[in-house]
């Protein structure tokens, strides 16, 4: 039990770290950080970087992930493209109003299942300015438009039965406190019940005299 809490609490501090340090002006999936066969709520942030406002924004979607919704976004509709097997592989987010202007940011959810053998996931983002100029979020972490990248950590299992297997734990403990307190309760239930025979005793002896 406590080396699991020990990987969540590591899970979430590095999380923490790499989200404070993110502070570029780069298109950016966050968490960038997870664990294998985990459902995960995915956030693309987009920032502009010129004078004109952005208007489209197109992220593919790694197979080492699996997305299957989409949070509405006010001012933006989004469409998405599905392979062969109805697995989505790309959503285009596009400004149905101004879209983001040069000092804004926005970001845009998602939702799926990371894969249980996934190790690293890459996100190639395409972001469209309303001067018709694209920038390509997909080179390598050195270059100027990397792509973003998602370490996927090793899973520990069933999240399910990491939930049961606590509430087992915590169940057991809460059982084994009564069963202390009904042990620490005893000595003073027969402290009391001979104080009462005392008193019963004193009561006879009175009225033998009498």
């Amino acid at each position: 039990m406590k080396k699991k809490l020990t990987s969540i609490v590591t899970v979430c501090a590095a999380s923490l770290f790499i989200f404070s340090g993110s502070a570029s002006a780069h298109v950016v999936v966050f968490p960038q950080q997870t664990m294998q066969g985990t459902y995960e709520k995915f956030s693309v942030r987009v920032p502009s970087e010129k004078d004109v406002p952005t208007v489209k924004v197109k992220v593919e979607i790694p197979k080492d992930v699996e997305i299957s919704r989409f949070e509405p976004m006010p001012g933006w509709r989004y469409s998405i493209e599905k392979d062969s097997k109805g697995l989505i592989k790309s959503v285009t987010w596009t400004a149905e109003g101004k879209g983001i202007a040069a000092t804004e940011f926005t970001e845009f959810n998602m939702q799926g299942k990371v894969g249980d053998k996934a190790k690293k996931i890459v996100w190639k983002a395409y972001q469209k300015y309303k001067d018709g100029s694209t920038v390509a979020w997909e080179g390598p972490e050195s270059s100027e438009t990397p792509a973003s990248v998602t370490e996927v950590m090793k899973g520990n299992g069933d999240a399910h039965g990491h939930m049961h297997g606590a509430m087992d734990d915590e169940e057991k403990e809460t059982d084994d406190d009564q069963d202390n307190q009904d042990n620490s309760s005893l000595p003073l239930y027969l402290s009391g019940a001979a104080l009462l025979l005392s008193l019963i005793s004193l009561v006879l002896s009175a009225r033998k005299r009498r």
